[in-house]
């Protein structure tokens, strides 16, 4: 049975937390890897330029439209390949674990998983959308 009292609460915390991690990996793509750097490893990975760009604007804004709780079943499917692209692309060779050299595939796994409950579940608590809704 679930608790509708807790629920929304429930929601905006996974809301929140995908989004400040979406967001973290976004800023760190543009900040510390630099966005040519970005370019340069999916490029070393046989991946086209577009999508380094792409991935980093929808991680940032995906990001804060998370945080915010704007369209958050639509942001939270549209990060979903991105995730499936860092597995397949990034970390499926390195194996299960993520702390083994490369990084496994257990965290996007994960990460992707929890993109799709969200999708599921909607907005939560405290959402933009529902203020917006609201005027």
């Amino acid at each position: 049975m679930i608790d509708t009292k807790t629920a929304p609460y429930a929601t905006l915390l996974l809301r929140l937390s995908l989004g400040i991690l979406a967001l973290a990996h976004g800023l760190l793509k543009i900040f510390v890897f630099t966005i040519d750097g970005t370019v340069g490893f999916f490029a070393s990975l046989g991946l086209p330029a577009f999508l380094a760009y792409a991935t980093i604007v929808i991680e940032v804004f995906g990001g804060a439209a998370l945080i915010a709780g704007y369209q958050t079943r639509i942001v939270s499917l549209a990060m979903f390949p991105i995730l499936i692209g860092s597995i397949v692309f990034g970390h499926w060779n390195a194996g299960w674990l993520f702390s083994n050299a490369g990084g496994g595939w257990e965290f996007p796994a994960f990460w992707a998983a929890a993109l799709i409950v969200q999708a599921l579940l909607g907005d939560g608590a405290f959402a933009l959308k529902s203020f917006l809704d609201r005027k």
